[in-house]
């Protein structure tokens, strides 16, 4: 026994002068270098190491963590402080009020401004310094006032600047300076449906049109008026209005997310919309989702889409505007032209694809640029060579997400609903839970989908309700530019998982007006 003791010491010696020797052999690991002596960010790669270490305390103030979802994954000490816990308490970096008497919400900006002036968010501040910056979905001039009191920075422009962009006809005017052509139109007003048809013989429009007010969510205010009879079911909300009158298209939509930063204009990858489908939305041409993978248009539309979002961009900085902006594009089927859409001028519903796509793991996400503008920090980028690096099909992955809304016209109180997380579609189309995540970077193939929640039990289902989010690898749509039964099976199955049961006769619930998840915004 003394002869094995004693070789055991001896080994456990030799093993721990060997691992003394390994420690003294190996280098340390390479430690990031640090910024510039002058301060300032020079690359990728300072920057990125720049936010792993922020210390700065930074707020999505929004309805649910949706649109950013991941970007905390990126920048140390963010935070998103929201309304709806589409993760039961399980997301480390979700902040909800745990006080929630019922309110009847009618926009993004009232959730946000009842959050800005809810104690327990004021505690929230408080505990973490005092002082931070704020970002945002939506906001009005409210929210600037309660960000002072808070001791926040806006990390966006104003509200009065976004607002006087977010108007189609302002687009539609900028557009045209910046060389962005729209679909062939006409500004002006109509009180009748003489008048309309004056406005659009005097431009050559034809009698088949798209009519659209300035502002407007999830199609809600654009119609589509061929007849006087067209005219007299959508005149209550046109009259009295600016209108925007446009030739009928067939139209193929695109979408591009871009960034204006002081360097320049950095576009992200081309996406496609799903628009109007009745399967996931009620408003016809409204947006329900979003679609990214390589070879979705031409290289020609491609290239034109990018360069005229920079264009648009840089035109947006004369205005003084900065910071993250997207564009609708619409390709006409029939001539192959492609126009501007509209102007979005935040963050959107289809951020969160521009943020999961490879260009965001091989550099950055594109929302971290927007964020540099507002930190208080100089930076230098190579916005070209960025742009052409993000232009290569390459640099993008395939992923889809659609935006369920309530397509029936009933009305119910929920019972049951899909959780948050990773699911998983069989061999036979049904779906089942496969574990709870707080965000889509894991699904890992196109069998898996990451469901975000919005409805949820104890709430309420009417038509136009916002129920869920779906995300998933690959494609929801065929080249046609139609829904295909991978999509179909996905909405069904989450579709079923809900149960409801109708309200009593003495209690009624009436859908917001406008619906407080609009366009692109969730």
């Amino acid at each position: 026994m003394k002869k094995l003791a004693a070789l055991l010491a001896a080994l456990g010696a030799a093993t721990l002068a060997a691992a003394k020797f390994r420690r003294r052999s190996v280098p340390a690991p390479p430690v990031p270098a640090p910024a510039q002596a002058d301060g300032v960010l020079r690359g990728i790669s300072e920057i990125r190491n720049f936010f792993r270490r922020n210390e700065t305390p930074i707020y999505f103030v929004s309805a649910t963590a949706f649109n950013l979802l991941g970007i905390d994954r990126w920048v140390r000490n963010f935070t998103f402080v929201n309304w709806y816990d589409s993760f039961d308490g399980r997301h480390p970096n979700v902040f909800v009020p745990t006080e929630r008497a019922r309110h009847e919400f009618e926009s993004i900006e009232e959730i946000v401004n009842h959050l800005l002036g809810h104690k327990e968010v004021a505690d929230l501040v408080e505990r973490r310094g005092g002082t931070g910056k704020a970002c945002f979905l939506m906001f009005d001039a409210e929210t600037e006032a309660n960000l002072a009191a808070l001791g926040l920075d806006l990390a966006f422009p104003s509200s009065e600047l976004r607002t006087r962009l977010d108007s189609k006809i302002v687009t539609t005017q900028l557009g045209n300076e910046a060389g962005v052509p729209s679909v062939p139109n006409t500004l002006g007003e109509a009180s009748s449906y003489a008048d309309l048809v004056a406005l659009a013989d005097g431009a050559g429009l034809g009698a088949d049109l798209v009519v659209q007010t300035p502002y407007g969510d999830s199609g809600q205010t654009t119609f589509f008026i061929a007849s006087e009879d067209d005219w007299d079911e959508h005149a209550s909300k046109i009259v009295d209005e600016p209108i925007k009158v446009m030739r009928r298209i067939d139209p193929r939509e695109a979408a591009v997310e871009g960034v204006v930063t002081r360097h320049g204009t950095l576009v992200g990858p081309v996406m496609t919309e799903l628009a109007g489908f009745p399967e996931l939305t009620p408003y016809g041409g409204g947006w329900c989702g979003n679609e990214v993978r390589a070879g979705l248009f031409s290289d020609e539309h491609r290239e034109l889409a990018r360069r005229y979002t920079r264009q648009l961009g840089d035109r947006l900085r004369d205005e003084g505007y900065r910071g993250y902006f997207e564009l609708d594009f619409l390709v006409d089927a029939a001539s192959g032209e492609l126009y501007l859409g509209e102007l979005n001028p935040r963050v959107t519903g289809a951020s969160s694809m521009t943020n999961v796509t490879a260009v965001a793991y091989g550099d950055m996400p594109l929302f971290l640029f927007h964020l540099l503008e507002f930190m208080d920090v100089d930076y230098e980028i190579d916005v070209d060579e960025l742009n052409e690096r993000w232009a290569s099909p390459q640099s993008v992955d395939a992923w889809s997400q659609f935006i369920l809304k309530q397509v029936e016209d009933e009305v119910g109180l929920i019972t049951a609903a899909p959780e948050s997380g990773i699911w998983r579609m069989g061999a036979d189309d049904t779906i089942a839970f496969v574990r709870h995540d707080t965000d889509w970077h894991t699904v890992a193939d196109e069998s898996e989908a990451f469901y975000l929640r919005i409805a949820q039990a104890g709430g309420y289902r009417y038509p136009g309700a916002d129920l869920g989010i779906l995300v998933t690898r690959g494609a929801f749509m065929d080249d046609e530019h139609e829904l295909g039964d991978r999509a179909r099976h996905w909405i069904e199955q989450i579709k079923a998982q809900f149960s409801s049961v109708p309200l009593p006769d003495d209690e009624k619930v009436e859908a917001p007006t406008p619906e407080p998840f609009g366009f692109k915004m969730l």
